[in-house]
């Protein structure tokens, strides 16, 4: 099975959700993005964004967490059944991120990946170039993160 199998072009893979909390924002800010907004709620007040909000790293870390530990579950669940899951390989990167909406202590966001793309590398033989579209979206159905995402594939 190839991963555009499982999910075709145009069908989201729900991947997971995740809260942010307060504590979690401000931990994951002091060890990688230190700024006021995102380290201290009564300073975050007199900033642009208002309050206290996530790091953008911060949103694509925990898309990345979500993805793996989905990959884990689907994996099992595919041999499960029979199936020869998709053997994924290492990212060779990502375009076009966009952070779209402040993440606030309290948000609740809801990643995906969907399928755009998929070729054989002519430059290496044997392996898959996937593009998807990953996406994050706040409780209120607001999109807050997207970026192209990359994926090597063996065959």
């Amino acid at each position: 099975m190839k991963l555009l199998e499982l999910s075709p072009p145009g069908h989201p893979l729900k991947t997971g959700s995740k809260e942010f909390t307060a504590e979690s924002i401000i931990r994951f800010a002091e060890k990688f993005d230190p700024q006021p907004f995102h380290t201290d709620a009564e300073a975050a007040k007199g900033y642009v964004f208002g309050g206290l909000c996530a790091s953008g790293w911060h949103t694509c870390a925990e898309w990345m967490r979500c993805f793996i530990d989905f990959w884990r579950l689907e994996t099992a669940r595919l041999i499960a059944e029979g199936v020869v899951p998709p053997k994924l390989g290492p990212s060779p990167g990502f375009s076009e991120l966009q952070w779209l909406k402040p993440v606030f202590a309290g948000d609740v966001v809801s990643y995906s990946l969907t399928g755009i793309d998929s070729r054989p590398l002519a430059s290496r033989p044997g392996l898959i170039l996937n593009t998807g579209l990953a996406e994050g979206v706040n409780q209120n159905g607001e999109p807050v993160l997207r970026f192209k995402s990359k994926i090597i594939e063996f065959e």
